[in-house]
């Protein structure tokens, strides 16, 4: 039966996505629903819980509200909540509740603008998605409404698309990719959506690229390319990949070419190859940094949004009997750990932890994809490829 699972976990869902993109933007989140889908996000998808403040709010909903669509009951607590809290901004966010209902977020979030002075919006969650689609809508909402027109735009600078601890839950990858691309000459004018704020998100129109680091930030990237012509990189500065990426950060500047996908220009054997199961760009990095050691290399990609990111070859695989197929063939595998039991016998499996799979049962050995000395993990994975 399609879209099940018996033995494989799902990711986390479009709401934890959403508010994960949020979090450290200063606005409030309210997810509506009666506790379920705020519960799972704080305890398994957000480990930032414990050490950093954000209003992530719930709304509470219950059969009667549910049945009656007292949605006046809503907005009179979000208004009330905001008054006290002062929010740069209220996101509303769906769950499959009032998504089955029909409720009009678009007509809550004009109200509660409307009654409160502060800006309000709906991201489109619905419970159905995974967190690529969440954390994508969320920072595309961030693009559209709070990005200001840049006076011009400054050589050399560049945003970081699509980082959020979901995807880079190791703590010290943000500094590592800041410090390689400083290294080059780049200025970070801003990262979408972890270590800065929402000031800072507001310059991003300033930018001469966008460096998009996981899928959920191809929607950001596809609203500040129309609104500002800023052009877009798609790739992981990994170690010994770095380079390539760095050199399509120069070509996209200087105005050659829309975009780059600088991993996707690899070739794929016919016959068994690494198949790399995850997010489609961090794999699609690491499959790129295989390819320049002569060892093929697939992407079984997790994230429904991975249209446009994937290489000929490549596979998206959204549910279990999928994943199953996908890896069938394969003579080594790169996953998170929880995908070991549907591994066939025969192949090596290198566990590679994502928080988005498996919460915080790896966090200690989540990987920094961008601290020098990670080409020891590409070059072990070539190594039982051999």
């Amino acid at each position: 039966m399609r879209q099940t699972r018996r033995i494989l976990p799902v990711t986390a869902g479009d709401i934890s996505g959403a508010a994960s993109a949020l979090y450290e933007l200063g606005g409030m989140t309210v997810i509506h629903d009666p506790s379920g889908c705020n519960s799972t996000y704080n305890t398994h998808d957000e480990i930032r819980w414990y050490d950093q403040e954000s209003l992530i709010y719930v709304s509470g909903l219950t059969d009667v509200d549910a049945i009656n669509g007292d949605d006046g009951k809503l907005i009179a607590e979000i208004v009330e909540a905001a008054q006290i809290t002062r929010p740069r901004f209220v996101a509303l966010c769906n769950s499959p509740i009032p998504f089955i209902n029909g409720t009009d977020f678009e007509a809550v979030a004009a109200l509660i603008a409307g009654q409160t002075g502060v800006p309000a919006f709906y991201v489109p969650t619905s419970g159905m998605h995974d967190y690529v689609r969440g954390a994508g809508l969320a920072l595309a909402k961030i693009a559209e409404h709070f990005v200001t027109a840049p006076a011009g735009r400054r050589p050399r600078t560049v945003n970081l698309l699509g980082m959020t601890p979901l995807d880079f839950a190791n703590a010290k990858a943000r500094a590592s990719l800041i410090a390689g691309l400083e290294a080059e000459g780049w200025q970070v004018v801003s990262c979408w959506a972890m270590g800065d704020d929402l000031t800072a998100l507001t310059q991003a129109g300033g930018a001469s690229v966008n460096l998009v680091i996981s899928a959920a930030g191809m929607r950001a990237a596809k609203v500040l390319g129309r609104r500002f012509g800023t052009p877009a990189v798609i790739g992981c500065p990994i170690e010994s990949h770095a380079p390539a990426v760095y050199r399509a950060l120069e070509r996209a500047a200087a105005g050659e070419g829309a975009s780059f996908v600088t991993y996707a220009a690899r070739e794929i054997s016919s016959g068994p190859a690494v198949a790399l199961l995850g997010e489609p760009v961090t794999m699609g990095s690491l499959a790129a940094a295989l390819a320049a050691r002569s060892i093929p290399a697939r992407v079984i990609a997790e994230a429904e949004d991975s249209r446009g990111l994937l290489a000929p070859g490549d596979t998206p695989a959204l549910d279990e009997e999928a994943v199953i197929a996908a890896v069938g063939d394969a003579s080594v595998i790169v996953a998170d750990p929880l995908y070991r039991p549907v591994v066939p016998d025969a192949a090596h499996f290198v566990p590679l932890p994502h928080l988005a799979l498996s919460g915080r049962i790896f966090l200690a050995q989540m990987p920094d994809y961008f601290a020098p000395g990670f080409d020891a993990v590409i070059d072990a994975v070539a190594a039982v490829a051999r």
